[in-house]
């Protein structure tokens, strides 16, 4: 359209000028190569997917599905292809006409663009395989699903829980299986009717069962029908887990990362070690972060209970617990444990958050009980691995 409206006698400047003949095989030989690379794109894809789901863990996937890279190139190289088809049928078949110059010069473009990227693409796939960049997304995620959750605590009004359950109450059921993704504070209140009070019976990234109950209401309001429907509008019950309000996800996937490493079958303790280290970066910003109120004030005295908030030893236990089980003769792991453990133990105690101290205390000393256990474990080892916990670590990088 933009070619035909131009004049032929005064052509746009920085556009290219070729024949018929010329327009038609370049277009011809651009949509073939484009589509066969897609292909092979789609290859790397699939295999970048399987390595991920068997070397790291079936739920990292999503960060290569989602990669926006991937997407581009795919997308870009069915762009030029879709492009060029469409291009050719605006070809004159007369060998002495003019192929359209914009056209062309668009069609050339893309080609450049989706060179440039096809080299870029295999690059980026490789660092993304590596499990330092794998640990680094899912916590660079988690850091911002943290921030979010921390600008939604000091946005909420904490309210005195009631422990008197007025009866009779209104039981509002979950409509389908699948994980809880969302559940935010400011929309619940606002579809609660004045003066009541909504029990959250569950948790953001907890599992429920279609039928089972989601919230308690009381006192029973007239009108529980569409009640029950606002609020079920409030709540989103997904297929998939995901961590848009869940940082415990983005612990769940480390760990999981940490244990497939520990494994008998992969045995690469330098990999959980690494992944052991992020995980502690990750904790130290959630161990001392503000703490969600169990119960949320809302306007005219509506009150949100969430009695299932994972508090911050429930976040200590899901970040150690299976990795401390699985350490078994690797030292060098249960070491970085420790250690960063130590770390945590210090930074909770500076930033005044003494109450998730005797956790951490007690996540060392069961840690060292399963390592004393272990009759495979060279005595040398544990003693130097008691000197840690005693906090006397004859450290390797120290001058004599």
């Amino acid at each position: 359209m933009v070619d035909g409206r131009l004049d032929p006698g005064r052509p746009v400047p920085a556009t290219v000028q070729m024949s018929s003949n010329a327009a038609t095989w370049l277009l011809s030989t651009v949509a073939g190569a484009t589509i066969t690379t897609a292909g092979v794109v789609f290859s790397l894809t699939v295999v970048s997917l399987q390595l991920a789901s068997s070397q790291f863990s079936p739920r990292v996937m999503r960060s290569f599905i989602r990669n926006r890279l991937s997407q581009l190139v795919i997308g870009l190289l069915v762009a030029t292809f879709v492009f060029c088809v469409l291009t050719l049928r605006h070809i004159s078949p007369d060998a002495d006409a003019g192929a359209p110059r914009v056209s062309m010069t668009l069609a050339i473009a893309l080609t450049l663009a989706t060179v440039v990227l096809i080299i870029a693409y295999p690059n980026r796939l490789a660092f993304g395989l590596q499990v330092g960049e794998v640990a680094r997304t899912i916590a660079d995620e988690a850091a911002v699903v943290l921030g979010h959750e921390v600008r939604e605590v000091q946005a909420e009004t904490s309210a005195s829980p009631d422990p008197q359950r007025a009866v009779p109450a209104l039981q509002v059921r979950a409509p389908a299986d699948g994980w809880v993704t969302q559940a935010p504070s400011r929309h619940i209140l606002s579809a609660m009717p004045p003066s009541t009070t909504v029990r959250l019976e569950t948790r953001t990234g907890a599992y429920i069962h279609r039928g089972e109950v989601l919230m308690s209401v009381w006192p029973c309001p007239q009108d529980a029908r569409r009640v029950t429907r606002r609020l079920l509008s409030t709540v989103e019950i997904a297929d998939s887990r995901t961590m848009q309000r869940d940082v415990d996800f983005a612990i769940r996937q480390l760990v999981d990362i940490a244990l497939r490493a520990l494994s008998p079958a992969v045995n690469d303790p330098t990999t959980a070690t690494e992944v052991i280290l992020r995980l502690g970066s990750l904790l130290r910003d959630v161990l001392t972060g503000p703490q969600p109120p169990l119960a949320v004030a809302g306007e005219h005295s509506r009150v949100l209970l969430r009695p299932w908030i994972l508090s911050r030893e429930e976040y200590v236990e899901h970040a150690f617990d299976q990795i401390r089980q699985a350490v078994g003769v690797q030292v060098h792991v249960a070491t970085a444990v420790l250690r960063v453990l130590q770390m945590l133990a210090v930074h909770v105690r500076e930033n005044d958050c003494q109450d998730v101290f005797p956790a951490l205390r007690a996540q060392e000393r069961m840690l060292m009980a399963t390592v004393a256990r272990n009759p495979d474990v060279h005595a040398h080892d544990l003693a130097r691995l008691q000197a840690i916990f005693d906090d006397t670590d004859p450290a390797e990088h120290e001058l004599s």
